[in-house]
């Protein structure tokens, strides 16, 4: 058996595509233009590309794009200062603090800052309350991205039993509670599972999250499950012509052994990645038809 490749580069594109045509259709009809607000604090390299592709993407959708940059010494105080001028501009929809912020600084003081209703990140307290309790909520990107591969290649998830190894508040909890509320047998596996290769076996469906490079190989995955890798992990990879190292990205999954057995499989890079960033222009573009009083946009919410 050969695993059927989820392309979610492809799978992306045609988010963005959804959300732009929703966005024209509210420029015209209503006068709004969804807005996303970028934070960044401090010059962490990984973050900096991500913030630019987040505003080059906001952009090509049709939403307005703001960006602030501020500098790593900068005080709580003003953080949350901008936040709350953020938290009262009518023009933003969607606020996300690109995360992790310098030492000085208390992450979840700085989140739970956020309005609710434009935390497009889904990490305010209000929010992982509202979905753990199954109810109306922001949901974090990746997950939500997961949740939206898993739907369009298996239509209905209800009675299959799903493992997600990973217990992280950024993915693996919620992740859990969106596959319970379309009806999943979920099991929340992590590092300390006793028997984890066990445990993923029995799995319709498993969705690693753990951050360890290739921890689950194919002897692990039942034949014809679906695979969803959420790792992205840069490991050793020899030695380049001028004697530098050379690293290469793999997931928290064996690619080679498991898209043998596996019935679906969500390659890294290309898998999970793109889904995240078209994740958040989704919530964005569904923060500002809430607050609007309008339908939400089909097929891009949980």
């Amino acid at each position: 058996m050969t695993a059927t490749r989820i392309d979610g580069k492809a799978f992306a594109a045609s988010v963005r595509e959804k959300v732009t045509a929703h966005v024209a259709t509210l420029k015209a009809d209503h006068g709004l233009i969804p807005g996303l607000a970028v934070v960044l604090v401090g010059e962490d390299p990984a973050s900096q590309v991500y913030v630019r592709s987040k505003g080059k993407l906001t952009q090509e959708v049709g939403m307005k794009s703001v960006e602030h940059k501020l500098g790593a010494e900068t005080q709580e105080a003003d953080l949350l200062s901008l936040i709350d001028a953020l938290n009262s501009d009518e023009t933003i929809h969607g606020i996300l603090v690109q995360l992790p912020l310098p030492k000085h600084l208390n992450e979840d003081l700085v989140i739970n800052a956020i309005d609710p209703t434009k935390d497009v990140d889904g990490f305010h307290i209000s929010n992982v309350g509202l979905l753990g309790t199954g109810q109306k909520s922001m949901v974090p990107c990746t997950p939500l991205g997961c949740l939206m591969m898993l739907r369009d290649h298996h239509g209905s998830l209800s009675g299959m039993n799903a493992v997600v190894v990973g217990r992280s508040n950024i993915v693996g909890k919620p992740m859990a509670q969106l596959l319970l509320g379309d009806s999943c047998t979920v099991t929340i596996a992590h590092s300390r599972t006793k028997e984890l290769s066990d445990v993923v076996r029995r799995a319709d469906i498993v969705v690693a999250a753990v951050g360890r490079p290739e921890m689950v190989v194919g002897d692990w995955i039942k034949p014809g499950a679906t695979v969803i890798d959420v790792g992205i992990n840069r490991i050793d990879a020899g030695v380049k012509e001028d004697g530098s190292p050379k690293t290469r990205l793999v997931g928290d999954v064996d690619f080679a052994s498991a898209s043998e057995v596996a019935g679906a499989i969500t390659p890294v890079p290309g898998g999970v990645g793109p889904m995240t960033i078209a994740c958040l222009l989704a919530n964005t573009l569904t923060a500002c038809c809430r607050v609007n009083g309008l339908p939400e946009p089909e097929g891009l919410t949980a």
